[in-house]
């Protein structure tokens, strides 16, 4: 016995001595050299050889601190990792490549973590970091990496039934992706487009291309590839009814899924294997086989549309042998499931509604009914929010026509005061008293004696003669001006010069020098077409405004009424004009 054991302790040792001295050399290799070596063992499932030599390459890359390369180790070694650490190794990629210059990142961090989230059965957070991943490839006009993304979002359109999309972009990147996929990733695209051609019953088009791809592996060193067009064989042969044939080759499937650990494919195969045994009448061993997925399912927690289908066969069975117990427990699985399908894919299942009306679940499952009638109390509610929101925009609707039209109104009267004003001036011939004409509502303050006591009558007169020459010689539009500059541009000071425009003209300074802008401007539009054809940005400055917010605001509380409103309706008026002179002249 004791022999035994040391030739078992010798053999052990020998092993990792020789797997050891394999990798002990790995120091020889470039980055280059070190990533072709990793995803070689990585294409052909070779999980442990792999492993080590990510790893390796990150200890290398941190020892020699380089950034890139380090950003290259953490997407190398997640690939191998649980999720949680898988995540933080992608997060760490996050921040070690925020400030690397070039067209690889983000968007790889973005994919991959798509890719881990996908992997994990997190079918949205997997859609937002694709589209991000997208958004950043094609902004940085990366070919490789944008179809990338593209193929990606294809494989969660076929998830959720849109094989005819998903085909359209697979097809493409087969045919013509030469130049941004290798040999592994021009088998995947084959693979996958295979599959959406079953769904979308295009077997003569599945057909070949499975017979294609069974004669490429035949050169290749990949072991898992035989098994998957096993597996895609299988299924061509379902949709066949060749059920027998299907059985034997959807078997050989999920066993070397099932040896291998890849439980998704594993759950593919089981859920076709159980509808051959269904197609064969063989309802025992269609039992059983989705009973084990279920199994799978709950063990893995990786779910897919079609399970639908084989927790409503379990549930029929169960119901047709009165066997309630499981009935019920099948409804609970079934429950869960849709609920997190539902959650992932955005719409309701088909079958449920088919095979279970409200009075047959009121029955079975009082907890179902509750679940009706909250989806119910939400349809109500979001309705009504629907309906507060639409009555909330006539509201809003209704009070901007209010709007306009009284802003119209506002426009017409205010083309009618310069009109009237117009004619004044040619009737009166005194430019003085027009020019001091105050088109707003605000009649001018009468006179009075307030400022008389402070301010002589001589200096009052002179502030006033020269506010006139202000206003008739136009210096008002001259930008910056001030209450400071004004006052010493006619040699006074600013409290007599605020004191007379405020006793004088019953307002302050400020309102003052906008009114006069405002009032020029209100004028010349009417007057001068070509005026009226300037960008906003150039009245404003025409008439002394710094900026055309500011004319804009200016506008709008003197008048009432937008720039643009008057002048809509100053052009409508001339329109309307010229139509009844032409017919006045015809």
């Amino acid at each position: 016995m004791k022999y035994i054991v040391l030739i078992i302790l010798l053999l052990t040792n020998s092993l990792a001595i020789a797997q050891k001295n394999k990798f002990s050399n790995l120091y020889e290799f470039t980055y280059p050299e070190l990533r072709n070596k990793f995803y070689d063992y990585y294409d052909h499932n070779q999980s442990s050889e792999a492993k080590q030599i990510a790893r390796y390459y990150l200890q290398k890359a941190k020892k020699e601190k380089n950034t890139l390369e380090i950003a290259e180790g953490y997407v190398l070694v997640h690939f191998y990792e649980d999720f949680p650490t898988a995540l933080k190794y992608l997060d760490s990629l996050t921040i070690i490549t925020k400030n690397v210059k070039g067209n690889l990142y983000p968007a790889r961090t973005y994919l991959s973590k798509g890719n881990l989230y996908y992997k994990h059965d997190n079918l949205k957070a997997a859609l937002d970091n694709y589209i991000l991943g997208l958004k950043y490839a094609k902004e940085q006009h990366d070919e490789k990496q944008t179809a990338y993304a593209n193929m990606n979002i294809a494989y969660i359109n076929s998830y959720i039934g849109k094989n005819i999309e998903a085909a359209k972009t697979f097809r493409y990147y087969l045919y013509n992706g030469n130049n941004i996929t290798d040999d592994y990733q021009h088998n995947q695209m084959r693979i996958a487009l295979i599959s959406c051609y079953l769904e979308i019953n295009k077997l003569d088009s599945a057909n070949i291309l499975i017979k294609e791809g069974q004669k490429a592996i035949l050169t290749g060193k990949n072991k898992q590839d035989p098994n998957l067009y096993s597996y895609l064989s299988g299924t061509y042969d379902l949709k066949l009814k060749a059920y027998d044939t299907a059985i034997i080759k959807l078997s050989n499937a999920y066993t070397y899924f099932t040896n291998n650990n890849e439980s998704t494919n594993a759950n593919y195969a089981l859920n076709n294997l159980g509808k051959a045994y269904q197609g064969i009448k063989n309802e025992e061993k269609a039992l059983e086989t989705y009973i084990k997925l279920d199994a799978n399912v709950q063990k893995f927690n990786l779910t897919f549309p079609e399970l639908r289908e084989v927790y409503t066969y379990l549930i029929d069975y169960y119901k047709a042998n009165n066997n309630q117990q499981k009935q019920l427990y099948y409804i609970d699985r079934f429950l869960i499931v849709d609920r997190k399908l539902d959650e992932q894919i955005q719409y309701l299942s088909t079958e449920l509604p088919k095979k279970y009306d409200t009075p047959n679940l009121l029955q079975e499952k009082e907890d179902i009914i509750e679940e009706l009638k909250l989806r119910k109390r939400i349809l109500y509610i979001s309705i009504g929010i629907l309906l507060l929101i639409l009555l909330f925009i006539i509201y809003l609707y209704y009070k901007s026509k209010k709007t306009e039209k009284e802003q119209r109104k506002i426009a017409q009267d205010l083309i009618n005061l310069v009109e009237k004003r117009n004619i004044e001036e040619k009737n009166a011939d005194k430019k003085d008293e027009a020019d001091n004409i105050e088109i707003t509502h605000l009649a001018i303050p009468e006179q009075n004696d307030k400022a008389s006591k402070v301010i002589s009558e001589e200096v009052t007169q002179f502030i006033l003669q020269q506010l006139r020459i202000f206003e008739s010689k136009e210096l008002f539009l001259k930008k910056g001006i001030t209450l400071a500059s004004l006052a010493k541009n006619i040699k006074t000071n600013t409290t007599y010069l605020s004191e007379i425009i405020n006793t004088y003209k019953g307002k302050n300074f400020a309102a003052y020098l906008n009114d006069l802008r405002i009032d020029f401007a209100l004028d010349r539009l009417v007057k001068d077409k070509k005026f009226r054809s300037y960008k906003l940005s150039v009245i404003a400055e025409e008439l002394g405004y710094n900026n055309e917010q500011a004319f804009s605001l200016a506008f709008k509380k003197k008048t009432g009424t937008t720039l643009s409103m008057y002048i809509k309706e100053i052009d409508s008026l001339n329109d309307s004009q010229n139509n009844n002179n032409q017919l006045i002249y015809k």
